[in-house]
């Protein structure tokens, strides 16, 4: 197994991105169409220390732990990155009848893959799904995946992004209208606590509490809910049962080592 450099003198000038829309950045609108999301925003805090960094994000919304383990991990062990992050298997686990030990086993095998090739790798775990509606009732599932992920990182020397205990993730506007992928601020928070994981100090705090809201009635909660279940919760069920995918037909949005310039 490759030796793991310490979090606090790692000095990475590469890193590739690998998963499904959490890495892709969905919600989290960046210049001319594009997405941001915590990938890209770790990537940027990265620079500030390595300004050579040369960035790559392979991730693709709506893939599946297998499909990301097969199209994405090569072409990463292809760049010679220095880091990777990797994080998959949501899409796998709010499926129903999916198996959380097989789901580990073959995000295990990848990231042994990774390690044998001489890369770090940042694995993130899954978000707590307790306030979160229609996936309450994986929450279970997700945590015996995490706790396969905890497991699968000490044996394998990695870094963990631990999104489940962000407590902070549980306010409303950590989240996006369609509740199921972070907003932009969400995504925010995420990159700093990655730098967190990965022993690269910020000026900010992920634990900043949020500023207080009024309060809603229950009527207008109630509007709001229907309004999502119409507009948002409809529709992924439809493509579900018809077996389509989001990320069908779509490519990564930067799909080669490229100098990043860091964000003023």
């Amino acid at each position: 197994m490759a030796s793991q450099r310490s979090a606090d003198s790692a000095r990475w000038d590469s890193f590739v991105a690998l998963g499904d829309s959490f890495t892709e950045g969905l919600a989290d609108a960046g210049p001319g169409g594009t997405f941001r999301g915590w990938a890209d925003r770790l990537a940027e805090h990265l620079a500030a220390r390595e300004p050579d960094l040369r960035y790559a994000n392979l991730a693709v919304r709506g893939k599946l732990v297998r499909q990301i383990v097969d199209d994405q991990v090569p072409q990463a062990i292809a760049l010679r990155p220095a880091l990777v992050s990797f994080t998959a298997g949501g899409n796998n686990i709010i499926r129903p009848g999916s198996d959380p030990d097989e789901v580990a086993r073959i995000f295990e095998g990848a990231v042994a893959e990774l390690r044998g090739a001489g890369i770090d790798v940042l694995i993130g775990t899954g978000f707590d799904t307790a306030e979160t509606p229609v996936l309450r009732h994986v929450r279970g599932k997700v945590g015996t995946y995490n706790s396969h992920l905890r497991a699968i990182a000490d044996r394998h020397g990695c870094h963990v992004l631990d999104l489940w205990s962000m407590r902070v993730l549980r306010d409303s506007r950590a989240w996006s209208a369609d509740r199921l992928h972070l907003s932009a601020e969400g995504h925010r928070r995420v990159a700093l606590r990655a730098c967190e994981a990965v022993g690269v100090p910020t000026a900010e705090d992920w634990r900043e509490p949020w500023p207080a809201l009024p309060a809603t009635s229950w009527r207008d909660q109630r509007a709001e809910d229907i309004r999502w279940a119409r507009e948002y919760l409809a529709p992924w069920i439809g493509r579900r049962l018809r077996g389509v995918s989001s990320g069908d037909g779509r490519g990564p949005k930067r799909p080669q080592l490229e100098k990043l310039i860091a964000a003023k």
